[in-house]
């Protein structure tokens, strides 16, 4: 996949909550990406580093526009076999004639 244009993109960086320690909680590291064609939005808050953050902020941005432009493979509709067909009807006798067999016994006064 050819990379993505620097003008179709939009970094916001921010000072992110949660674990991490003074240090995260001083500097901007967090990194929320807008992918402006397609409105796309990624937020990396792993690592304290902001590089790092936008590393991996444009790795998953590439991993959803591959999985958005992925062409689905048409399903071909199939039809079973007489034989199958068959198979499956005697199957389903034999499974009704065991579960007869499995009532309670008449009682008779």
């Amino acid at each position: 996949m050819p990379p993505i244009p620097e003008n179709e993109l939009e970094f916001t960086f921010f000072r992110s909550s949660g674990p991490g320690g003074q240090k995260k909680n001083t500097t901007d590291s967090s990194v929320r990406l807008r992918h402006l064609p397609t409105g796309i939005l990624v937020i990396a808050t792993a690592s304290r580093s902001q590089n790092q953050n936008k590393k991996s902020a444009l790795e998953e941005l590439e991993r959803r526009l591959e999985r958005r432009n992925r062409r689905k493979i048409p399903r071909i509709a199939t039809k079973p076999s007489q034989a199958a067909r068959q198979r499956r009807i005697t199957q389903k006798r034999i499974r009704s004639s065991k579960k007869q067999l499995r009532k309670a016994p008449d009682t008779e006064d």
